[in-house]
């Protein structure tokens, strides 16, 4: 880690974490991690190091204590995350741990609160996000994804697109259409539906790589409870845009990248051609370090901000930006290193880790379109600068 200024109770800290994984992360898991195309493992990854953490209460930094977070500063947060991106830990599924329950910490009743946090905790509900829309992916404006009230309960019609992990999910917290007879961001309400609901399928999108991350579901006539819509009908555009700033700025991935820049580096080194291929090549991965200097200082501001009780913001587009830029820019340049070999790791199934460079690269071409486009942050950060 490039931060210097860690007190010596910090620098303790550091050096717990480190030991902590290097005797309780798995190498598998590791070696998984390296050869795995998308973000996000399966669940069959990443819940038993889920649970890990749990048992040492090392999970969930951004909740209170008494709702089962683990009371750390950001400071604690940022050098954990970051140890745990250097040593190949998995990235944990956000849309409960990250998403939802920061959403339901500061949205839902108390009744949610125990009943929903407690299974994001130790794994027993595993989470989906329902936003997206075959009309409606950066413009939520425009869903179509309807609920209306009958009684106590919803019935929900419609589709949502691009879901992530929903082939595991068992629950999905989903933008619906409450109200067409207001401007369309009044319209929206926040809900959570059960995925083993009479009425929802799920069709699986394989990716032109033949990965399955991603899903469209449709709600034929589903009912919910209506004690599952979370905060006042209506305030769902309200909910949305805080989850957002936490999707896109609560994530350090500046470890992640380290990890994937110094793999780069080794490639680079071991297989380029020509040595002033391989100097031009190695010139590239400075102005790359340089970036993730800058990167980790924007993660401690949000990180600090958080700590003082400042959502995101602009800063989390910032945030969005340059992570999801500079790994494809990393992925690229390891796929350069490769050369002509990378046509042997071009199959349908990663088996190695030069295998997994090819299928990341091929895969995360998304990153920079999934969560909020790289043109639609920048628009917004223009925009909280300039004005409207």
């Amino acid at each position: 880690m490039s931060f210097h200024g860690l007190s010596q109770r910090e620098r303790e800290f550091r050096a717990e974490v480190r030991e902590y994984l290097a005797r309780e992360l798995p190498p598998d898991t590791v070696r998984a991690v390296d050869e795995h195309r998308s973000l996000f493992l399966p669940p069959e990854v990443t819940l038993p190091w889920q649970r890990k953490l749990l048992a040492r209460r090392w999970l969930a930094p951004l909740w209170p204590t008494q709702y089962g977070g683990c009371g750390w500063t950001a400071l604690q947060h940022f050098i954990f995350e970051s140890e745990a991106g250097r040593a190949g830990a998995p990235l944990l599924a956000p849309f409960g741990l990250k998403y939802l329950g920061p959403v339901l910490i500061k949205f839902g009743t108390e009744e949610q609160r125990q009943r929903f946090l407690p299974r994001i905790l130790d794994g027993s509900d595993y989470w989906c996000q329902g936003y997206s829309e075959p009309n409606a992916g950066s413009d939520l404006a425009g869903l179509q994804c309807t609920a209306r009230l009958e009684g106590d309960e919803y019935v929900v019609d419609g589709t949502k697109l691009w879901t992530t992990h929903a082939q595991y999910a068992n629950w999905i917290f989903c933008l619906v259409r409450t109200d067409s007879t207001v401007r369309p961001q009044a319209g929206i309400s926040f809900l959570l539906v059960e995925l083993r609901s009479a009425g929802v399928s799920v069709t699986p999108i394989r990716s032109f790589t033949g990965e399955h991350e991603v899903n469209q579901i449709f709600f034929s006539s589903v009912r919910v409870p209506a004690s599952h819509l979370v905060g006042p009908r209506g305030s769902g555009w309200a909910i949305a845009r805080y989850l957002l700033e936490y999707e896109r700025g609560t994530f350090i991935m500046s470890g992640v990248l380290a990890r994937k820049l110094a793999r780069c580096k080794a490639l680079v080194r071991e297989l380029a051609g020509h040595e002033s291929e391989r100097l031009a090549m190695l010139d590239r991965i400075a102005g790359m370090e340089i970036d993730l200097l800058a990167l980790e200082a924007a993660e401690l501001r949000c990180a600090a901000g958080l700590e003082r009780g400042r959502t995101p913001g602009v800063e989390a587009s910032y945030i969005k930006i340059a992570f999801s830029e500079l790994m494809q820019r990393i992925e690229k340049l390891s796929l350069s290193a490769l050369g002509p070999r990378g046509l042997e790791f071009s199959g349908l199934a990663a088996s190695s880790t030069r295998e997994g460079i090819v299928g990341a690269y091929q895969n995360n071409r998304a990153m920079t379109i999934y969560g909020g486009s790289s043109e639609i942050q920048r628009d917004l950060i223009a925009r909280s600068l300039l004005g409207p």
